[in-house]
């Protein structure tokens, strides 16, 4: 008996792998949109959690989430900059969602670590068929080419 994804034509699965990125990357970059239009309040939070220099702080979070984002978009360094998000997940989670007798912190939680799993799976098989990552291997086979 067959089933679907092992039968998935290489195109399907090269569809797929990017459609799932872009997902994952728009939540970073919603969230960075989201820290840009509403700074004050976002240093506030980070203030209130008792994080040293919560300015400095605020300015690493909007630089990981948009630089992130939009290089996890494109599928530029795919791996380490998914790597480098599903920490910042976790660490997230750990600082701003650990109140987990609360079901509204409890749900934030694990969402940070189911996007961290996801982003680990990027990790782990790159950014696809669909991004400069793929396109750089391209070029670099053209440039010089195995022996």
């Amino acid at each position: 008996m067959s089933n679907t994804f092992t039968t998935a034509t290489h195109t399907q699965v090269s569809a797929l792998s990017l459609i799932g990125r872009l997902l994952i990357a728009s939540l970073f970059l919603i969230s960075a949109f989201g820290k840009l239009a509403a700074p004050a309040g976002t240093i506030g939070f980070i203030a209130s959690v008792g994080l040293p220099v919560p300015v400095l702080a605020f300015a690493a979070a909007l630089a990981t989430e948009s630089i992130g984002g939009a290089l996890l978009a494109l599928g530029y360094r795919t791996r380490l900059v998914a790597a480098i998000l599903a920490l910042f997940s976790v660490v997230s989670a750990l600082i701003f969602h650990n109140a987990l007798g609360d079901q509204n912190q409890l749900f934030h939680f694990m969402k940070n670590l189911a996007v961290a799993g996801g982003l680990l799976q990027v990790a782990a098989f790159g950014g696809g068929a669909y991004s400069l990552d793929r396109r750089q291997m391209k070029i670099d086979s053209v440039v010089s080419p195995a022996r």
